[in-house]
């Protein structure tokens, strides 16, 4: 498969610098690298901003910090405004509370393919390993490792990925932690819809809408790994207003949100 022309590596995040430090330090590890990381920053403190300046120096590509004020969980607006500035043509997507396996960025370039989005693994790291994970800066996992559990999602055998074939069907597996596609089709359907507010769904909503549009999926399986850090999980206030926007997704078919991407990308970056 031909790679695509550049890709930009995205990562969502909220007022969690200790684990965004340990995220970028994976980045860093990887064995190919993205055009650019951009960090969508749904409105931390000044400690996020302090920890990006740090990396920035040193990168070896360019750090983008794209933030706007604190007004509760709006990842959908901070994602559509992060990959407005995306010069990337293809998109990979991370939560800043998911370490990378060094091979993440290239298995996710080495499947992309025209007409279809990825979506990869996530190994959970476990709250009793939280002391030593921050403690040591672990940013290197196995299958063996201690601390982690859905064990066989760890496993890295690439070419078994192979006979993992494109659907046309949602999968209830999809995460958008882990997820790359490219960024026209992400703009065709207008991207995330920004109607969604607080925790829940509009990662999957996403994916419902590229699937109207006629976009396969792929699962990426035995490669494209995260490790998902341990956290309490956020409040679902908002969620039962969220399952409806997405059920009417499903119902009518919805290709197009009203409230998307497109009233950032005549911005200038």
């Amino acid at each position: 498969m031909n790679k695509p022309i550049s890709s930009t590596l995205i990562i969502s995040t909220y007022n969690w610098h200790e684990a965004l430090e340990l995220v970028l330090m994976s980045v860093k590890n990887q064995e190919e690298y993205p055009a650019e990381v951009i960090i969508a920053d749904d409105g931390s403190t000044i400690k996020t901003q302090e920890t990006v300046a740090r990396f920035q120096d040193k990168f070896p590509v360019p750090l983008v910090h794209v933030w706007h004020k604190d007004d509760g969980f709006t990842k959908a607006i901070i994602l559509n405004k992060a990959i407005a500035k995306a010069k990337g043509d293809y998109i990979i997507q991370a939560d800043g509370d998911c370490i990378l396996h060094p091979a993440f960025v290239k298995d996710h370039l080495n499947f992309a393919e025209e007409n279809t989005y990825l979506y990869g693994s996530r190994v959970n790291i476990q709250e009793n390993h939280l002391e030593k994970l921050f403690g040591k800066k672990q940013v290197r996992f196995s299958a063996f490792s201690q601390g982690i559990k859905k064990r066989t999602r760890a496993l890295y055998i690439p070419f078994l990925g192979n006979f993992y074939k494109k659907k046309n069907a949602f999968s209830k597996k999809y995460r958008g932690c882990n997820t790359s596609y490219f960024k026209k089709d992400f703009i065709a359907v207008n991207g995330y819809n920004e109607e969604f507010k607080g925790w829940g769904r509009e990662d999957s909503e996403l994916a419902l809408r590229f699937h109207n549009y006629g976009i396969a999926s792929r699962r990426l399986r035995y490669g494209g790994i995260v490790y998902h850090i341990y956290h309490k999980e956020k409040p679902k206030d908002g969620l039962h207003k969220n399952n409806k926007i997405e059920q009417t997704t499903i119902d009518k078919k919805v290709v197009w949100c009203k409230n998307g991407i497109d009233k950032y990308l005549s911005e200038k970056s």
